[in-house]
């Protein structure tokens, strides 16, 4: 792989990660913290929204996101010709 290939990669890779950490630090931070008192009048499953977010909101959007993030790798590494 040429030098500008593997920088284009390495760019578009690493947009992506700091999307999908921004995406995880609003749910955990800004719906767990921020927006609580707006989100906890909502019930979702018997419970406060708010306390739903940062008890276990948080961890599912993660593991969403681990597979968000799996599914746009393969289609970066198919865009650079480097999948398996």
């Amino acid at each position: 792989m040429n030098p500008e290939v593997a920088q284009a990669y390495w760019k578009e890779n690493i947009s992506t990660i700091l999307k999908l950490l921004v995406v995880w630090f609003v749910v955990s931070f800004g719906c767990g913290i921020i927006f609580l008192e707006e989100l906890n009048a909502i019930e979702f499953g018997g419970f406060k929204l708010g306390f739903w977010f940062a008890q276990q909101g948080a961890m599912y959007v993660f593991v969403v996101l681990i597979f968000v993030y799996a599914k746009l790798m393969e289609r970066i590494e198919e865009k650079y010709d480097i999948h398996e």
